[in-house]
């Protein structure tokens, strides 16, 4: 922090009249001091940040800055214009100007440093003594946080803290109940270094003179830290201050909501907060979030068990995956449709493309989609990675991906790969580098040796292990016939009904589509796709079936979700008995699991094939033996449907259920008791 502002970086007489001039001004003294390498570099990289948003701030504040990669180390140049110049306040032009150079890799340290900046300016003291001070040094060292504002009188021109509201205002207005009001934040802005920052500060000044307890997560540059979830469950509204889009947006589903752009967040918090608590008042809030479908968190908690991170790190592969999967699947299977198996020896449609011909159709269907199918690997290697260690673990786990293709690894050699990146990325991570590397190290050191360490891994080292251990285990799949593949469909069917669309369910069908997703996959694959396919069809339709058959053991609102639940159901959506497992865990997950069991011991029986991975009943033409597929889906729907009614009557005696045909909305929303 001590190097990075100093006096010959503070000019107090600033005599520039445009913001490039000033920027200019600023940035040569950058330059002179030996932190930028390339002064028109720079400046371009300022005026292309400039283009995203305005960056000057109510109460005479303009703060352009940028990552550049013309930049050698953190650094902050500083102006006072008596004339003003224009950054596009909505107040007006700025008499304080700071230039924030930041490296392309800037690390995080000096990226708290920065932050920490950003809400100094919030500080009206602050803001007086850099107007009122006359010696260079002094300035800096206050930038820097070496000394505190002195005692000494500002001047009467500089403007009360922007969008804080002063303790005779708002908080006389709003005096803090018994109950304190609770909102949590999220604030973020292109960049990710000073709006960001400026927000949180600016409203969390004006919920403390509200008595409000407001917690913010400055999603930044340097990372965030996730707002405990059980801060989230507790807290009564929600707002985004926020110019790109909110991370993780679900975990704040449910809530009243206000939703505005971060410069709000920084002019005019008040308005904020008294927005979101009349959304509150009213009782307005967002759309639940859909529970029970692929997590879209991508990162693990720090106090997370080992156990739970890995989870979450394979999930996020599998979720990037699926669209792939869905996209190249369903085209390889029209293809197949239109023009035949055979049409897999077609020639290049580069090469040969008749308009008229629906074999070039089918052709042309069957090599897009091939096209997709070949990303399936490196897409699950690669957010693996990515889920572990950001954005620096997506070369080295594409790469490592990519190489288990070409050694024929798998979806296994994928899945090793994409762990092997992510844990190669965490390790360069932490080793201490000097401060003129730290710039390059996201963009050429850490994926030049990570790549370097993974390919060798997987070339070399684990690769050809892995590759056998996938072929032992394709072969051994594709030998299975008899009681040993209704065993294997009886176990991918209680996968699938599980957590209905949660990991397991997720991992009986990553593994599924991993067989298909070769030109010519094995007998034994495409029986294991039927049967997933199958058995994840079934809890809704059981639901479904179930509220139809004996409407009077379920609520309105249940009862509403059983007319949809036919759709997701003959969709393949599993997630479509949600509602009802959410409510009576006990009963509906058990009951679709034995159904799902009977479905996918059926399917496997029958020796239905798929070679779709996704379409339900939409794909039925294309399945081996269509009429015993949908007579395995029927038996399994209907032992889920019988079995929930079943244990679903035995809880309710005779005189209890008329009355609870229409129930209050109150008790529609109660979770039943077990």
């Amino acid at each position: 922090m001590s190097d990075m502002i100093t006096a010959d970086l503070v000019d107090l007489d600033l005599t520039a009249d445009t913001k490039e001039a000033a920027t200019r001004s600023l940035a040569e003294r950058l330059v002179a001091a030996g932190r930028v390498t390339d002064l028109d570099g720079f400046l371009a990289d300022v005026a292309a940040r400039e283009l995203q948003m305005p960056t000057g701030l109510d109460g005479g504040i303009g703060i352009p800055h940028c990552r550049s990669e013309h930049v050698t180390e953190p650094s902050l140049a500083f102006g006072r214009s008596a004339a003003k110049v224009d950054f596009g306040a909505p107040d007006g032009p700025a008499d304080l100007i700071f230039l924030i150079a930041a490296p392309a890799g800037a690390d995080s340290d000096h990226l708290t440093i920065l932050s920490a900046l950003a809400r100094r300016l919030m500080d009206g003291d602050f803001t007086g003594a850099l107007r009122s001070a006359d010696d260079a040094e002094y300035v800096a060292a206050l930038i820097r946080g070496d000394v505190e504002p002195s005692a000494e009188p500002q001047t009467a021109a500089a403007p009360e803290t922007p969008g804080v509201a002063s303790s005779s205002g708002a908080a006389a207005t709003n005096p803090p109940a018994d109950e304190p009001f609770r909102i949590v934040a999220v604030t973020s802005c292109p960049t990710g270094i000073a709006h960001t920052y400026m927000a949180a500060e600016s409203l969390q000044r004006a919920a403390a003179d509200k008595g409000i307890e407001l917690t913010v997560e400055t999603q930044g540059s340097a990372g965030f830290t996730r707002i405990d979830p059980s801060v989230i469950a507790a807290a009564d509204a929600v707002i985004f201050a926020h110019d790109v889009e909110v991370r993780e947006k679900e975990r704040f589903a449910g809530k009243p909501t206000v939703d505005v752009g971060v410069k709000a967040g920084i002019n005019r918090p008040d308005e904020l907060i008294d927005e979101v608590r009349g959304k509150a008042a009213r009782g307005e809030a967002t759309a639940p979030a859909a529970g029970g479908g692929v997590p879209m968190d991508k990162g693990a908690g720090a106090n997370d068990h080992f156990g739970t991170k890995l989870r979450k790190w394979l999930m996020t592969g599998v979720s990037y995956m699926v669209p792939f999967v869905a996209a190249g699947g369903l085209l390889i299977a029209l293809s197949f449709a239109v023009g035949g198996y055979e049409i897999v020896n077609a020639k290049s449609v580069v090469d040969h493309f008749d308009w008229a011909d629906k074999a070039s159709w089918a052709a042309l269907m069957f090599q897009i989609g091939a096209g997709a199918f070949s990303f399936l690997i490196p897409v699950l290697a690669g957010f693996i990675a990515y889920g572990m260690a950001d954005r620096p673990g997506l070369v080295p786990g594409f790469v490592g991906g990519y190489i288990a293709v070409t050694i024929k690894a798998g979806f296994l050699g994928g899945l090793i790969a994409g762990l092997i990146a992510g844990a190669v990325v965490l390790a360069i991570q932490k080793v201490h580098v000097h401060k003129t590397l730290r710039g390059v190290m996201p963009v050429v050191v850490i994926p030049l040796v990570s790549s370097i360490v993974v390919g060798f891994l997987m070339f070399v080292v684990i690769g050809k292990p892995i590759a056998s251990a996938q072929k032992g285990m394709t072969d051994w799949l594709s030998s299975l016939s008899g009681a040993n593949a209704i065993i294997l469909g009886v176990i991918l069917g209680l996968m699938m009904c599980f957590d209905l669309g949660g990991p397991v369910n997720k991992v009986a069908y990553a593994f599924a589509t991993g067989g298909i997703a070769v030109t010519n996959p094995t007998p034994g694959a495409l029986k294991i796709m039927a049967a997933v396919m199958a058995a994840g069809m079934v809890p809704p339709l059981a639901m479904a079936l179930a509220t139809v058959v004996r409407g009077k053991l379920f609520t309105e609102e249940e009862r509403e979700n059983g007319k949809a639940a036919w759709v997701l159901g003959a969709s393949f959506i599993s997630e479509g008995a949600i509602p009802f497992a959410a409510a009576d865990p006990l009963r509906v997950i058990p009951s679709s699991m034995v159904g799902g069991a009977v479905t996918g011991a059926l399917a496997m029986a029958f020796g239905n094939t798929l070679r779709a991975p996704h379409g339900g009943i939409f794909v039925v033409p294309l399945i081996g033996k269509p009429f015993l597929y949908l007579i395995a889906i029927a038996a399994g729907t209907a032992v889920s449907a019988g079995l929930v009614i079943l244990l679903k009557g035995l809880r309710k005696t005779p005189e209890a259920a008329p009355a609870e045909a229409a129930p209050s909305p109150a008790e529609a929303k109660v979770p039943v008791a077990a």
